[in-house]
């Protein structure tokens, strides 16, 4: 068992007192870390104030100089850090390797903004007059994440806050607070000064709120729940903060008969079942037409049997526990009232038998059919092995279910008919649209969700413009 401690002022310290951090492997402690108050994160806030103003000074080049610093040596310690995400958040090695280079890319990326963040000159409607659109940091930023990404999330923050100029202060989940920790290290050593990252553990109702009221901060970036983010806009709203609100998702996973289906099953797989399905545009609803369904559905069984369950530190495994006690009773409770309602479980829909699964927050994966649209299995984010399948009779169909939804994150499209596709992109009400192609966004595209799934959002250029704000500068010279 490791004692971490959180870094504040550019110094690591303790809090007064400490919480425990599980392996939901098997139960066991693997670290502690401090439970800071809500002075330690009004402290934190004062200190990234105190260096922001010197950090923004520096040049672009400067301040990307040292988040390649930074990328390598998250090169360097990668083996490190994916034992630590895995044993903390029960994600398989492989996929927690994936994550770190996932989270690293974005280190890499935004340190290509040293010269490239740009303003404007433009014409002056009078005479002896320029212009000026002046792009400036926020200033303080706070971030907050949760436990399913906790290593990629931390970077996806810290970048591009850090290469405009801002400080920022990050409160990691408290289930999974070490990969963030680990991370700060490796940004210390970099030559991040004191106080432009911090990191500073604890509970959400007591640092997040507490690092949300804060009258500082300009800026909340937030990865989470719903009714987090939406509490989280309540309460910025009182010191007319500025919020990117990346929250649930619902993604529907559409098949049409004209689909490959080969393609379309494993796809349709594995979007579902990575990261347990603890991930924001997972294949939460699969709609597959009727003229395909019996086949897609065979295929799809089979390949669910081949997924392995166990260690997420052991060779072949594909699919690992779930994150808390809580979480897995989430999942149990969802199972059940569909089953209560006249859904049939092809598999799985249980916790799974024998001496290694004692321990542990495990559930097998799971299918469902004969579902309705008004179950709440297919209304309301599981988040996890569970994947309720359901029948279409055409296009029309398909895509009014899909939009049947209060999340609009992330959705999916297996056709081959481009006159669908084009109706997809027009008509679908997501802010990704994944077509023949499983999930996995890319660094410089746009991460952010519609309707209930947020405000704002992540990634490429367009992410980088929350952490911005413009001046417009009028100047008036001799002629």
């Amino acid at each position: 068992m490791a004692n971490y401690q959180m870094l504040i002022e550019g110094k690591w310290e303790d809090g007064a007192a400490s919480v425990q951090v599980l392996n939901p492997a098997n139960e066991q402690v693997l670290a502690t870390v401090p439970a800071a108050s809500a002075a330690d994160a009004d402290r934190a806030i004062a200190a990234a104030a105190k260096a922001q103003k010197p950090w923004s000074r520096l040049t672009g080049v400067e301040r990307g100089n040292i988040l390649r610093r930074w990328a390598a040596l998250v090169d360097q310690n990668k083996p490190h850090l994916a034992e630590v995400l895995s044993q903390e958040e029960g994600k398989p090695l492989p996929e927690a390797l994936g994550e770190i280079d996932f989270g690293r890319s974005w280190l890499s990326y935004y340190a290509e903004f040293d010269r490239r963040i740009e303003g404007d000159i433009i014409a002056a409607d009078k005479p002896n007059e320029q212009l000026w659109i002046v792009p400036q940091p926020v200033g303080v930023v706070v971030g907050i994440i949760p436990w399913n990404y906790p290593s990629a999330l931390t970077l996806r923050k810290a970048a591009p806050a850090l290469i405009a100029g801002n400080a920022l202060v990050l409160k990691p989940h408290e289930d999974t607070p070490l990969s963030a920790l680990e991370l700060a290290k490796l940004a210390e050593e970099a030559g991040v000064p004191p106080g432009v990252f911090s990191v500073i553990t604890g509970a959400g109702e007591v640092v997040g709120e507490a690092l949300v009221k804060n009258p500082i901060p300009r800026l909340i970036t937030f990865t989470g729940s719903v009714e987090t983010g939406k509490h989280i806009s309540r309460v910025a709203a009182d010191t007319v903060k500025v919020v990117s609100l990346e929250m649930g998702g619902k993604a529907p996973f559409i098949v049409m008969d004209d689909a490959d289906l080969e393609s379309a099953v494993k796809t349709a797989v594995f979007a579902r079942f990575f990261n347990c399905g603890q991930t924001c545009i997972c294949n939460e609803r699969t709609y597959v037409h009727k003229r395909i369904a019996d086949k897609f559905l065979t295929r799809f069984l089979e390949e669910v049997a081949k997924l392995k369950i166990g260690n997420p530190l052991d060779s072949g495994v594909t699919l690992g526990p779930k994150v808390n006690l809580p979480e897995l009773v989430k999942v149990e409770r969802y199972v059940e009232e569909a089953r209560e309602g006249g859904a049939e479980i092809l598999v799985g829909g249980k916790r799974p038998g024998g001496d290694v699964f004692k321990s542990g927050y495990w559930y097998e994966p799971t299918v469902i059919t004969n579902v309705r649209q008004d179950m709440k299995i297919m209304q309301e984010e599981v988040f996890g092995p569970v994947i309720p399948i359901m029948e279409f009779s055409d296009f029309d169909e398909g895509l009014t279910l899909a939009n049947d939804s209060t999340y609009g994150l992330a959705a999916y499209l297996f056709t081959n008919d481009m006159n669908r596709i084009l109706r997809a992109v027009r008509d679908m009400e997501v802010g990704e649209l994944y077509i023949n192609r499983g999930p996995g966004e890319s660094i410089h595209g746009f991460h952010g969700g519609w309707k209930q799934s947020g405000v704002g959002g992540d990634d490429g250029k367009y992410g980088l413009e929350e952490y911005l704000q413009r001046k417009t500068v009028y100047i008036r010279y001799q002629g």
